[in-house]
C-alpha cells in the first residue's frame, strides 16, 4: 500500500521513519511505495503553544490532500508532537491516519507494564501522550524540571541535532522517574529523542513511540 508521511517536523524524525521503513520493507522483500510532504516545525510549535489543535489539523489535512493525489492509501504524521491534532486530523483527512497513540498503548499493554514515565514536549507530558496511554499509570515531570525537558526537546528537534548537555538532561530525568517515582520504562514521547538515547546505555528501559508507530505502518503497509 502507497503511504503518505508528513514530515519536517523535525527533519531527524522524517529521517528516522523513512529508514525504518525502508529497512523493514527490504527485510522482508515488499516494496516500498511512499510520499513524503514536508510540514513547517516552528509552525506547529506555534499552534501547540497557542493551543490551536484544529489550526494545525487543516495544514495537515492539505498536506495529506497533496499526498493522496500522489497515490497514497493512507497517511501517518512522523511526530508524537504532531499527534497533539490527530483527533481534528481524522475527522478532516481525506485518507485515513495511522495514528501512533493506539499502537503505543497497545504495546504498553503487551510488555505488562503498569508504571511508566514520559519526556517529550510539555503538552505530551502534561497530558500523558495526549490521553492516550491508558494501560499503565504514567507519571511526568514536574515544575521546572518539567520545562527544561521540554525546552530542551524542542531546541534539539527543530534543528535534527542533539548536544550533550540535551542529552543528559533526558537521562537525568528518565532516571529520576525510574527510581524515585517507580517507572517500569520510561516513553520516549518525542520522535526526536532516539538522537539521544541511540547507541547508548541510559540505565532504564525505554518505550520508543516512534519505533513502534514506524512498525505499526509497515504493517499496513505490508498487509
Amino acid at each position: 500500500m502507497h503511504i503518505g508521511l508528513i514530515g519536517g517536523i523535525g527533519p531527524a524524525a522524517t529521517d528516522f521513519y523513512h529508514r525504518g521503513l525502508i529497512d523493514r520493507h527490504a527485510a522482508s522483500g515488499v516494496p516500498l511505495e511512499l510520499t513524503i510532504a514536508h510540514a513547517d516545525a516552528r509552525e506547529m510549535t506555534r499552534n501547540m503553544a497557542n493551543k490551536d489543535p484544529g489550526r494545525q489539523a487543516e495544514i495537515f489535512a492539505r498536506l495529506v490532500e497533496r499526498m493522496k493525489a500522489a497515490g497514497a492509501k493512507a497517511a501517518a504524521v512522523t511526530s508524537m508532537g504532531g499527534h497533539f491534532c490527530v483527533r481534528q486530523l481524522e475527522a478532516i483527512s481525506p485518507l485515513p491516519v495511522l495514528n501512533a497513540i493506539p499502537a503505543v498503548d497497545a504495546a504498553i499493554a503487551q510488555r505488562g507494564l503498569k508504571r511508566v514515565g514520559i519526556i517529550g514536549t510539555r503538552m505530551v507530558m502534561e497530558s500523558s501522550l495526549y490521553g492516550g496511554i491508558v494501560s499503565a499509570e504514567v507519571v511526568a515531570p514536574e515544575g521546572e524540571t518539567l520545562e527544561q525537558v521540554h525546552s530542551a526537546y524542542v531546541e534539539m528537534a527543530i534543528p535534527g541535532r542533539v548536544t550533550d548537555a540535551q542529552r543528559r538532561v533526558f537521562h537525568t530525568v528518565g532516571r529520576q522517574l525510574s527510581r524515585e517515582r517507580g517507572a517500569e520504562a520510561i516513553v520516549l514521547g518525542g520522535t526526536d529523542l532516539f538522537l539521544a538515547f541511540v547507541g547508548e546505555d541510559p540505565g532504564f528501559a525505554l518505550v520508543d513511540c516512534a519505533d513502534i508507530h514506524v512498525d505499526a505502518i509497515y504493517r499496513s503497509t505490508a498487509a
